[in-house]
């Protein structure tokens, strides 16, 4: 297809170009020249002299401790705050993860407490206009609404966008709400970043999270990098990586199709074609397999089906894997070698890795590589996943997911009745909730939701095709923007068919405003988190306590008393916090989080009691920052934050656990192997660990997971207390919530839940192990026989495609590989950052990265206007930034603007006062079809496009 621009896109390009001048910026954000650039490398302090004039300068200065609410490092900031004021932010010095360190993000957090863009009040659209209305109307209105669907449609016709901006109170006490109304269409931003990861990693070991932490990459002697850029995405984090470069000349080995800023630094930069991580993978275990590099006795004794990963390895010699991922075959040796030749070493990935359609298979690769060379369970080794949002882990772990309840409990009777039981709740009266009848087999309570990913197919696929009554009809959208999304086109048509769109947030967000409604639409402004308190996990597992900044601005509120006016709206108020009491009228933080403790026993969030993680908050310069135990204080010997599993209740004072899966340590201080997740055997075959054990176990050998009646078995019984006993009769270490399962099996050495091998092998998968599959969108058409990707098939509630698109060759018309990625200075959907003046300067304009060869091909400089399209018609009108960071037929756009939509600017659409100070067209308009089989995860990283000059 040959672009072209007609001649009323010329009279918008010239009437409103995108972006503006710096002196336009300056001119618009009320700042003066110079001083916002300087603020953007630190500058705090700059930052609270041109505020001190605002508040009297004998006003008492209070500290308050929080948390960086931008990537998931987890950085430690310390808020001064006057007469209510928040005047002024230092990097927190002597905290464990940053140790002063602030990227640019973290710089201007002190914007939260003045938000000059944000919603003040809640507003709704009626007749094309916002008008302001009380909380009290807003909250009627909605409960109405949804009331009435319930009627007419069922409660799946509620859908239930959740954030990973949420304290952890928020994620469980959302999430819980949706349980209450009577829906599984329920979800959050993991679905698109992170949710390959956790199926992909929880099935080959156990859990589905980092195994170790930020500060234990200092004892790394390999980094290998596939898929994350970590100098932009998570900057801090570097100040670890460096660290082990500098101390242990650790090498550096980066897999990624751009020479990003991370690959600066690498020993080695390897740029696959994106979409081919796979082969790239089985390549470096052919040579490692070759070589005889692999640790046989690690293998031996903690990993079941390697042999079948040899077999596959096989069929990538070096040749094959050049040819198919486009790097020589020196790189691929050469990548091996140093991960074999340096360990210990660690892996990094991000959503380069994960945002495919076979996201699951590459994370399971990326694991079986550190299961071949032994890496698992050791200091400096693990497989390190950085997080991109504050409290992402958090939001997962706390079940904001289609398919789970709160700690990844799943949607089975057995589940539910756990849940029930600790919500001390009748569980006919939760089922009586949900719809009644069957969906795929199955009642709708046991049935997976519609994914985040695909919502607006819910509302637009005929309802006959949907494996639940009726389409969506009203949608909240809290705390995450749609422009993250890919089709924007027809997320766009969702938001128009629904009966009603609910937006909460501090900002309007695309939800808000891209449609082209002119009635039922609410905005509710929501506080940040530096107006409330409560927990957030990192992405290393730890758990940390924010103390509230602020009082919540103009007439936000917290997201929990929101929810709560709401659950007392529905009638359900009395069932939804039976057993936690109130402060002012609304839900009391500390009790959600002890109610938490008290469920979370799969993962071990059961020993973080609101005392113990605000006793680490406050006591940060006790912890080391390499180790990350305090060296003495009130917290000695503890593991900073706590990091899960933190076993049994909070008074057995378990330290937490930094490394997962290590048995050099006794479960009591942090030790412990593989999850037994998947039984005693397949097939005839053994899958518990053969002569590898935790120190000090008593069961010197492999063993099943805990329960009452092994308990028995072992003669361990009357261990338990006669209280314990009542509780624990017939369960299990995931439904006793006593905790004396899980107590006497540490006190006998073992860990709750078995001692089992990891497995390469994933026999519920629709790969059993990891293949490759060629990207929906392909220019490799001569790969596609010989690599093809599924046949169509239903995923839960959604009819999906694959066979039926990678068919079609778009190759000539759209030549060029799509990829995209991170800005150091915006988050996420961008909303947020872009209405942030500190950071909004220094990134002005969308723009595609376009390799010089190209560029000249299409008469493109440098710094022009073009148009880029997708395969499946989407068009954006962007910059070009003309560079060799990405190679000849390859192309790269940052994911964080919004605003523009097909060249048409969006901020008329905005309540006055909250048209962010930058906007540009969404990268997701161009990106196209793909979700992973077993997540719904969306290929965002490997798809096709074409650019012409505008």
């Amino acid at each position: 297809m040959k672009l072209t621009r007609t001649s009323d896109v010329a009279a918008k390009v010239e009437a409103k170009p995108l972006g503006m001048s710096r002196r336009q910026f300056m001119k618009t954000a009320g700042i003066a020249t110079g001083g916002i650039a300087a603020a953007s490398m630190l500058g705090t302090g700059m930052m609270r002299r041109a505020e001190a004039k605002d508040v009297p300068h004998d006003a008492p200065i209070e500290i308050k401790r929080t948390i960086c609410s931008a990537c998931a490092v987890g950085c430690g900031l310390y808020a001064e705050v006057q007469n209510g004021v928040w005047t002024g932010q230092e990097p927190a010095f002597d905290h464990p993860f940053n140790a002063g360190g602030h990227c640019a993000k973290g710089a201007a957090l002190r914007e939260h407490g003045h938000g000059e863009k944000r919603l003040k009040y809640p507003m709704k659209l009626e007749g094309g206009k916002w008008k302001r209305i009380s909380w009290e109307q807003a909250i009627n209105e909605v409960g109405d609404k949804m009331l009435n669907i319930r009627q007419e449609s069922g409660p799946d016709s509620v859908y239930f966008m959740g954030s990973a901006k949420f304290s952890n109170e928020g994620c469980y006490m959302y999430r819980k709400l949706a349980a209450m109304w009577g829906t599984n269409n329920v979800d959050h931003s993991a679905r698109i970043c992170h949710s390959t990861t956790v199926a992909g990693v929880a099935n080959t070991w156990g859990y589905g999270a980092q195994t170790n932490s930020f500060n234990d990459i200092q004892n790394a002697r390999a980094i290998f990098f596939i898929g994350a850029n970590p100098a932009e995405a998570h900057p801090v984090s570097m100040q670890h990586i460096l660290t082990a470069k500098e101390r242990n000349n650790a090498k550096i080995i980066v897999v990624d199709p751009r020479f990003s800023r991370t690959a600066a630094h690498a020993d080695l930069h390897v740029g696959i074609r994106p979409g081919t991580d796979i082969p790239f993978i089985y390549g470096m275990l052919w040579h490692i397999f070759e070589n005889g590099w692999e640790d046989k006795t690690f293998i031996d004794q903690r990993v079941f089906g390697m042999d079948k990963i040899r077999e596959e390895a096989k069929k990538f010699p070096p040749k094959e894997v050049a040819d198919i991922t486009g790097v020589s075959e020196e790189a691929i040796y050469q990548a091996a070698k140093l991960m074999a030749d340096n360990r210990p070493g660690t892996v990094v990935w991000c959503m380069g890795g994960t945002q495919h359609h076979v996201g699951n298979a590459n994370t399971r690769a990326y694991s079986i590589l550190q299961l071949a060379l032994g890496n698992m369970g050791v200091s400096g080794g693990g497989t390190n996943i950085f997080r991109g949002h504050d409290n992402v882990q958090g939001a997962t772990d706390l079940g904001l997911l289609f398919d789970n309840l709160p700690g990844y409990y799943g949607l089975t009777s057995a589940a539910w009745q756990h849940w029930t039981h600790v919500w001390d709740l009748d569980l006919e009266w939760v089922k009586g909730r949900f719809d009644h009848g069957t969906y795929l087999g199955r009642e709708p309570m046991t049935t997976p939701g519609i994914p985040c990913s695909r919502w607006h197919d819910g509302v637009l696929e005929d309802k006959a095709k949907l494996a639940q009554k009726d389409n969506i009809r009203l949608a909240f959208f809290w705390g995450q923007s749609v422009n993250t999304e890919t089709r924007q086109r027809e997320v766009r048509d969702a938001l128009d068919k629904m009966d009603t769109v609910v937006v909460v947030d501090p900002f309007p967000t695309m939800a808000g405003v891209m449609h082209r409604r002119k009635d039922g639409v609410y905005l509710l402004p929501a506080a940040t988190q530096f107006e409330t308190r409560g927990s957030i996990s990192n992405s290393g597992r730890s758990i940390q306590w924010r103390e509230q900044v602020i009082e919540p601005l103009f007439e936000s509120k917290t997201d929990i008393e929101i929810m709560y006016r709401l659950a007392e709206k529905l009638g359900i108020a009395e069932q939804y916090t039976k057993r936690i009491s109130k402060e002012n009228g609304v839900p009391l933080i500390e009790d959600i989080t002890r109610e938490i403790n008290r469920g979370m026993w799969t993962i071990g969030m059961t020993g973080q009691s609101p005392e113990r993680i605000k006793a680490h908050t406050m006591n940060w310069g006790t912890f080391s920052q390499k180790s990350l135990e305090a060296e003495g204080g009130p917290c000695k010997g503890e593991t900073y934050g706590l990091p899960w599993p933190c076993w049994g209740t909070p008074e057995m004072k378990h330290p937490g656990t930094q490394i997962l899966y290590n048995t050099s340590k006794h479960v009591k201080d942090g030790g412990g192997n593989f999850r037994a997740r998947y039984g005693v055997e397949y097939q005839g075959q053994n899958l518990l660990a053969e002569g590898s054990f935790s120190k000090g176990a008593e069961i010197e050998d492999g063993y099943p997971e805990f329960t009452a009646d092994m308990l028995k078995q072992l003669g361990w019984w009357d261990d338990l207390t006669a209280a314990e006993k009542a509780e624990a009769e017939g369960k299990n270490w995931k439904t006793d919530l006593s905790g004396g399962i899980v107590r006497v099996a540490i006190k006998h050495g073992c860990i709750p839940f078995g001692n089992a091998r990891a497995r390469c092998l994933v026999w519920t998968f629709p790969d059993a192990v990891p293949v490759h599959r060629e990207p929906l969108y392909t220019a490799r058409r001569d790969l596609v026989a010989k690599y093809p990707t599924y046949d169509d098939m239903q995923v839960h509630r959604l009819p999906t495609l694959y066979k039926s698109i990678q068919e079609k060759d778009f190759s000539g018309s759209y030549p060029l590989v799509l990829t995209s990625g991170r800005l150091v200075e915006y988050e996420g959907g961008g909303e947020e950052s872009r209405s942030n003046p500190w950071l909004a300067e220094l990134q002005q304009e969308m723009f595609v990265e376009i390799n010089p060869g190209d560029a000249a091909d299409r008469g493109i400089r440098n710094n022009d206007n073009v148009w880029l399209e997708g395969p499946e018609g989407g068009r954006i009108l962007i910059k070009a930034l003309v560079t060799p960071r990405v190679k000849p037929g390859v192309t790269f756009m940052p994911y964080h603007f919004a605003g523009v939509m097909h060249g048409e600017s969006l901020a008329p659409n905005y309540p006055e006062g909250t048209v962010p100070y930058v906007i540009g067209e969404s990268a997701n308009t161009a990106l196209t079809y793909g979700y992973d089989p077993v997540t719904q995860m969306q290929e965002t990283k490997s798809s096709l496009c074409q650019i012409v000059k505008a």
